[in-house]
């Protein structure tokens, strides 16, 4: 007979330290006696203090049980705010930074050592935290939600390493300490949330489809949509990008919590149900700072109507929140709509896999929108995403004939253009796709165009700051990418605001900061594994070989035919730049 196998059920705690490798490079004897010294006063003393219990440390890793999660999310706050006083007058390439993952599932004992997937899985975690930050696990999320006064920060579903299925990962926000500034006098990358802007502002929170049938949540998710563009383009407002409001989808609100989080004094929330060909629409629109509600309404209609009923919801939220706006502004605000329903559904169900930015996200977009190319092929908005996804094809290395993935790229989104040369979402993916055929001046005009049409667009901000990293105005593109994230504070997007940041300092030659943002980017993003063309190069150019390499591996096993020439082709910047950030490469045994 087997021996039995001792087994409970724990929360575990997994936590090491961000950089160690480059900390001990640089400075051995200070990182060891200080990492000693963290470990004696603060970390042995909060677990104990949260009635936990230390398993193993491990070079910088420490592995510890405990009964509750919410005692080991306590511990893991205390650590984490005390490392922030701790590192306020401490060089930033010099400070401790710990990344600690949370997760509760099964565990088992072996000679007072734990093993089993709630260790593997929290250890993963651990290894998809941003420095400084806290990142638990869906199971571990639903037992301390509303138990703690801390806020959480959906990370989505991520497929974590050796781990077979895919988990919905939350990131702790420890929102009432405001991290320190760097000594360089910057605020931090997240600190407190954003003030108030001196315009009306809102956000539009994702609907609640509370229809019977399945795959009805297009409807709600297409009148979001329609809404936040068509208040977006009244130049009074100030309107949380789209994608960063729909990180709430699925999720318990707080009209307060979020008007702090967004920095906004509205939201606006609803559900839609279909029965049959009926529609109904509730909608209420909550003062952010008191949580009182401002109005309801409640709209009927067929499905034959949609887009009316959007435009009537519309017109509403803006006399609401500025009684002498003009009928005229949300007027113009309207796209051409697609001849047959369908299509705007396939072309909705599209747009989340085409901002992902990843390779086979971009291409499941890309079989959405050829589908409503195909009922309805003078779509502007599925022309446009079309055209964006084969850009993306060209410029992240994706496509094996990179001019024929920029030819297509323009096609599309000049017919797009031709049919709606007023739509901001149409102008700014051409301004996109000429960028990318190093047309920057057409470019420039294109994203101006569409952002005095509509100056909450994030993403045309974000695309205004590439355009200045391409023509060597890195200080201009740094303010672009943060006029994006004030827009869109928790945007799934905004690890490409904080690459193109990262970018901006690569083409100042200020490669150690580089290196800080594009980490960053990836640990928001690990998948968005193009951004190792840009790190290897950053870190080579520091002269951090051995992070280069490790670096330059990484983007070799994700682009194994890459050569300096291919990587050339696909980038945009300026020939110096360029140049430079090959040589790089080739440095660390990239072929010519």
């Amino acid at each position: 007979m087997s021996e039995r196998v001792e087994r409970r059920l724990a929360a575990v705690l997994a936590a090491d330290i961000a950089g160690y490798s480059r900390l001990m490079g640089r400075d051995e004897e200070r990182t060891l006696a200080e990492l000693k010294v963290l470990r004696k006063t603060l970390f042995d003393t909060s677990i104990a203090t949260h009635r936990g219990r230390i398993v193993k440390t491990t070079g910088d890793g420490v592995l510890a049980e405990f009964v509750s999660v919410v005692d080991a999310t306590r511990c893991a706050v205390d650590v984490q705010r005390a490392m922030v006083e701790h590192n306020v007058d401490v060089a930033q390439e010099q400070r401790i930074e710990f990344r600690i993952g949370i997760h509760v599932g099964d565990i088992i004992i072996d000679d007072n050592d734990i093993f089993g997937d709630g260790v593997n899985i929290a250890a993963r975690l651990e290894g998809i935290a941003m420095p400084g930050g806290v990142c638990i696990s869906d199971d571990a999320y639903r037992q301390v939600r509303g138990k703690l006064d801390i806020a959480f920060d959906d990370m989505g579903v991520q497929t974590l390493r050796n781990i077979a299925e895919p988990m919905r990962t939350w990131h702790l926000r420890l929102s009432g300490d405001a991290a320190p500034p760097d000594r360089t006098g910057r605020a931090p990358i997240q600190a407190r949330g954003p003030a108030l802007p001196d315009k009306p502002s809102i956000v539009v929170l994702p609907f609640d489809n509370m229809s019977a049938e399945d795959g009805q949540d297009y409807l709600a998710d297409g009148i979001v949509e329609a809404i936040t563009a068509a208040l977006s383009c009244i130049r009074s407002f100030f309107v949380i990008a789209r994608s960063s409001a729909f990180t709430y989808k699925g999720r318990k609100t707080d009209a307060r919590e979020i008007g702090r989080e967004l920095g906004v004094a509205y939201l606006l929330e609803g559900s839609v149900q279909k029965i049959g060909n009926r529609l109904r629409i509730i909608v209420q629109l909550i003062e952010t700072e008191a949580g009182a509600h401002v109005w309801s309404s409640r709209y009927d209609g067929t499905l034959d109507e949609f887009f009316d009923l959007q435009d009537r919801i519309t017109q509403q939220v803006a006399g609401a929140l500025q009684p002498s706006i003009r009928l005229a502004e949300i007027k113009r605000s309207e796209r051409r709509r697609p001849q047959d329903l369908s299509a705007y559904d396939y072309t909705i169900r599209a747009m989340p896999h085409a901002w992902a930015l990843e390779k086979a996200e971009s291409g499941r977009a890309l079989e959405l929108l050829e589908t409503a190319l195909a009922i309805d092929p003078r779509y502007p908005l599925a022309l446009a995403l079309a055209g964006w996804c084969h850009a993306q094809r060209a410029v992240y290395n994706w496509a094996d004939d990179i001019a024929g993935s920029q030819a297509k790229a323009r096609s599309l989104a000049e017919q797009a253009v031709n049919l709606n040369g007023d739509d901001p979402l149409v102008l700014a993916v051409l301004g996109t796709v000429y960028t990318f055929v190093r047309n920057y001046g057409t470019a420039r005009v294109l994203l101006e165009r569409a952002l005095a049409l509509d100056p909450n667009c994030a993403w045309a901000w974000t695309r205004l700051g590439w355009i200045d990293n391409y023509s060597d105005r890195p200080q201009n593109a740094r303010q672009h990418f943060e006029q994006a994230l004030r827009l869109s504070p928790i945007d799934p997007m905004n690890f490409n605001n904080y690459a193109g940041i990262g970018s901006s300092h690569e083409v100042e030659q200020d490669y150690d900061k580089a290196v800080e943002f594009y980490r960053r980017a990836l640990q928001e993003r690990p998948h968005a594994t193009w951004i190792y063309r840009n790190l290897a190069s950053s870190l080579a150019g520091a002269g951090r070989i051995d992070e280069a390499n490790a670096a330059f591996s990484e983007m070799m096993q994700n682009y194994p035919g890459m050569t300096a020439s291919k990587f050339k082709e696909a980038m945009v910047f300026s020939g110096p730049t360029l140049d430079r950030m090959a040589r790089c490469l080739q440095s660390l045994g990239l072929p010519e």
